[in-house]
């Protein structure tokens, strides 16, 4: 049978050029494939952006609950070696496919989307080929925290609900002895945690092993169940939760924490540079990269940008010293701050109080620098219990999509002595606002952006904006006091100190002792934090660096936004337009922002 061909209109175009000029002719069959080209183009990022969300729900679950997709909602991710050569085996193809796309021929915004997931993939890519899950925790995140609070905040209606969170719950052993394999590869490769955080993290784990299943977080569920369910079914969700509490959570807590003071601490490293690693220095370049987002600086330069930073941070401190009248040294002042009562909260409750006026009066002046505020709320809560004693002071959570709480600022109510009020301040605007709260939530409610955007995040824009944050709230008049505004520089000074130490430790050869002496000689962290913070960096390699050179970057374009549009520079414009694509790479919001100047002119 023949195929017939339609006879479409733009083959008269064609036929008629070709009746009139040869040249007319070479001109419009190359303009026939040229738009052919740009729509193909657009048509397989599309494809493709979809298939790599699609393939990100599956393969992580409780990345997907969090973006409210409640399919995974029973299951735990798989981290096998197997499940590892898999996934590496699909971005490999997902990113051939992204480098068969002509980029050229994409629009504008395409091209970001582009460049964001080859960005993303690679540094995946690059994870799995250093087998970077054979340490799959560290002192502030962890697989097992994770597993914890998988389903915090998600919306149970239905019994389903309740039978998908039990099986979660059934997934522990599974889960656990995956990360327990995927470790012991790592004590057979010399890819270890150092011994002292498993001192800190032990603890923290066998916290988790209870007599009473109702004392787990994981009870919350069953404590506050859904009245409008019928009392039966009530009865045997509330019965089959706990059983699943004491029959698999409960004993995959006390296998790994066996494991770690059994096994893995006689394995774990006496050294705490990431360099003395299997691949270390390959290693650490990777962290680098995954951190700062940018390929243009080594270990060496950031070390030297850190000093100077410092140095700098130093002689502002200095002056404030002398300008609030107190007599005496810097290190004298600063042991002021850590001792005298008047700077200390008595109760968890007073601190939390402390940290809400903050909170709220920063709240009232959002709307004079950002012009878009988001609708998700949030709130002031104490850190939980069994992860205080070796947490950092505060930290914030976002929330879930179409889930039943707002965003958390997690404030530390452990070792009261070690909380500084006057840091409180500094502290808010950049854990809630108009730090990472307004950043998280209005990133959530960007609708025009592909899904796989939506949930990226990048430690370098993500903690930079924080830092910024803090420093903009000189502006939003939140410091009154002295001490306050010497918190402020103490917390930039933190983060200063954070370049020398996070490279002096993995690249330059320092011991612990020296990095905690250089922290609490720059500022004035009580000395609970300092060693919080030294064994952060230690088990963290990289990720301590984001944050001064994200805040230094965004402070940068902003400065350059101001000179170039002088009294067209729109301080809420500019502030949107940073938070308006959601998380990127530093290369790309400088990108971002020299378009907006330039649309500005």
């Amino acid at each position: 049978m023949r195929k017939i061909i339609p006879k479409l209109p733009i083959f008269d175009k064609v036929i008629a050029a070709m009746k009139k000029s040869k040249a007319l002719f070479l001109i419009v069959i190359l303009a026939v494939p040229l738009q052919s080209f740009a729509q193909s183009a657009e048509r397989q990022i599309l494809e493709l952006m979809e298939d790599y969300w699609s393939y990100r729900l599956q393969e992580s679950p409780t990345s997907a609950t969090r973006a409210g997709v409640s399919d995974y909602n029973h299951l735990l991710p798989q981290v096998s070696p197997v499940d590892e050569a898999r996934r590496l085996r699909a971005e490999e193809e997902l990113l051939n496919r992204l480098n068969a796309i002509e980029r050229n021929n994409l629009s504008r915004d395409h091209q970001v989307n582009f460049d964001l997931l080859e960005w993303v993939l690679q540094r995946s890519i690059d994870s799995m080929r250093l087998n970077t899950s054979r340490i799959p925790f560290n002192t502030f995140s962890s697989f097992f925290s994770g597993a914890l609070r998988a389903s915090n905040g998600v919306l149970m209606d239905s019994e389903e609900d309740y039978r998908d969170f039990i099986a979660r719950i059934e997934e522990f052993p599974r889960y656990f002895n995956e990360n327990i394999e995927n470790m012991r590869q790592g004590m057979r490769d010399g890819f270890v945690l150092p011994k002292i955080i498993i001192d800190g993290v032990l603890p923290t784990v066998q916290a988790q092993v209870y007599d009473n299943p109702d004392d787990s977080s994981l009870a919350e569920p069953i404590l506050d169940i859904n009245e409008r369910l019928p009392e039966e079914v009530r009865a045997q969700l509330i019965n089959d939760t706990r059983s699943a509490i004491r029959t698999y959570a409960i004993p995959a807590f006390r296998q790994f924490a066996t494991f770690l003071e059994e096994e893995y601490y006689t394995a774990a490293s006496e050294g705490i540079a990431a360099t003395d690693l299997e691949n270390g220095e390959e290693y650490y370049a990777h962290q680098i990269r995954v951190y700062i987002t940018r390929t243009d600086l080594s270990a060496d330069e950031i070390h030297e940008i850190g000093l100077s930073e410092v140095a700098r941070i130093r002689a502002e401190m200095d002056v404030l010293i002398d300008e609030s009248g107190f007599d005496g040294s810097f290190a004298e002042f600063t042991e002021f701050l850590r001792t005298d009562p008047q700077f200390y909260a008595e109760t968890p409750e007073e601190l939390l109080q402390a940290a809400a006026f903050v909170a709220k009066k920063i709240d009232y002046r959002m709307p004079e620098f950002f012009g878009n505020l988001p609708r998700m709320p949030y709130g002031v809560i104490p850190v939980p219990e069994e992860m205080a004693p070796n947490f950092t002071t505060a930290a914030y959570n976002f929330a879930v999509t179409g889930g039943t709480r707002g965003g958390a600022y997690w404030v530390n109510t452990y070792a009261l002595d070690q909380r500084p009020l006057y840091e409180l301040p500094a502290l808010t605007a950049h854990e809630a606002v108009p730090g990472h709260h307004q950043q998280n939530a209005i990133a959530a409610e960007l609708e025009a952006l592909p899904e796989f955007r939506k949930y990226l995040g990048f430690s370098a824009f993500g903690e930079g904006w924080g830092l910024y944050s803090e420093k903009l709230a000189i502006e939003m008049d939140i410091y009154e006091t002295e001490y306050e505004h010497f918190g402020r520089l103490s917390y930039e000074m933190w983060r200063a100190c954070r370049l020398v130490i996070d490279t002096g430790i993995h690249a330059k050869g320092w011991s612990r002792q020296q990095a905690l002496d250089y922290l609490s000689d720059n500022t004035s962290l009580s000395r609970a934090n300092v060693r919080a913070e030294v064994d952060r960096y230690i088990s963290w390699p990289g990720q301590a660096l984001a944050y001064k050179l994200g805040e230094m970057k965004i402070l940068e374009l902003r400065q350059k936004a101001e000179a170039t549009l002088g009294n067209r520079f729109d301080i809420r414009e500019f502030h949107d337009v940073v938070l308006g694509q959601r998380a990127l790479p530093l290369d790309l919001l400088e990108r971002v922002v020299d378009q907006y100047i330039e649309e500005s002119r």
